[in-house]
């Protein structure tokens, strides 16, 4: 049973539009308060979208997901797992971005998930654009390559965007198998589809040993039957997931840069999630929600649903090795 300071505040006690919203209404803490040696799980914001090449505001997503988390109750009654009662939760803060400087942005994400990781602390983070993922992965990756779950409508395994620049939410996963941060024979990307300039990205990525599940083979095969290869892909040893909201179909998921028609409902979206139950996550991330593109905020609520989906399937994987 965890502490009781790290229990989200209740609507029966402080009304949801009231206070300092907080990741799902949990204690907000610095990395030198005086309790962070307590913390097993922590919500974390990357405000950054440096490496968008198309429709930039994925660095509002963190400010209004906290604030539509403030619906996030204690439980999922339909796993019935209740995360704020397994293992201790607590709202970061978020990584101090450069906006103005892409390797500088880099190198303070790693540097800040190095220190939550040396820690024991397992991250939940809220992006940013997708270009995000690559400096969490360098700081949780020092062990060795770890094993990568990717729901998305784009592979974002190009080499380089705009004449050489290699460093856009379109090569995040290139890199990170070039650099050895990920094994490309436990790494699955499901989801898949849209428009293309050719097949390069693919072809690079199969190459690799990377498994690449399209959109149509996920409906035509069934999410049960695709995320049973998915966990026999990445097996047993320590897994990332990372989950960018265009993997939902624009319909439910409007406020992202780069929508892609045909894509899950959001029934669906969290559907994929719970069936990773088992898997032994050590982070996990949902990136590219963009407020500007949908002023009503039904991405947002969307997307911090799915990280409370995330959130149940991280404090599992958390209190399965502490046991």
């Amino acid at each position: 049973m965890t502490n009781s300071f790290f229990q989200p505040v209740s609507a029966m006690e402080l009304a949801r539009f009231a206070g300092i919203p907080t990741f799902m209404r949990l204690p907000s803490m610095a990395l030198d308060h005086d309790r962070i040696a307590e913390v097993e799980l922590g919500l974390i914001g990357i405000p950054w979208d440096g490496g968008t090449t198309n429709r930039p505001g994925a660095r509002h997503g963190p400010r209004q997901l906290r604030d539509f988390s403030t619906m996030i109750r204690a439980m999922n009654p339909v796993t019935g797992v209740a995360p704020f009662s397994l293992v201790n939760c607590a709202d970061l803060g978020d990584v101090a971005p450069n906006p103005v400087d892409i390797g500088d942005t880099l190198e303070r994400v790693t540097a800040f998930y190095a220190d939550i990781h040396d820690r024991g602390i397992a991250p939940l983070t809220a992006g940013g654009d997708h270009l995000t993922t690559l400096p969490v992965l360098r700081a949780l990756a020092k062990s060795g390559p770890l094993g990568l779950i990717q729901f998305d409508s784009h592979t974002d395994l190009f080499d380089t965007y705009f004449g050489g620049h290699k460093f856009t939410h379109g090569t995040p996963f290139r890199r990170a198998v070039e650099e050895g941060l990920v094994d490309p024979k436990r790494f699955v990307q499901v989801g898949i589809r849209g428009t293309a300039y050719n097949t390069e990205d693919i072809e690079w990525g199969e190459a690799q040993g990377i498994r690449i599940i399209r959109i149509e083979e996920l409906f035509d095969r069934g999410i049960d039957d695709v995320l049973a290869e998915v966990r026999s892909i990445v097996g047993t040893a320590p897994t990332y997931c990372t989950y960018d909201i265009d993997f939902v179909d624009p319909t439910y998921a409007p406020g992202t840069g780069t929508p892609e028609i045909g894509g899950p409902n959001s029934f669906q979206a969290q559907q994929v999630i719970r069936k990773m139950a088992g898997v032994n996550l050590v982070g996990a991330d949902l990136v590219e929600v963009a407020p500007p593109f949908d002023p009503e905020g039904g991405t947002a609520w969307l997307g911090i649903s799915l990280m409370f989906e995330l959130l149940c399937v991280l404090a599992q994987a958390v209190d399965a090795r502490r046991s």
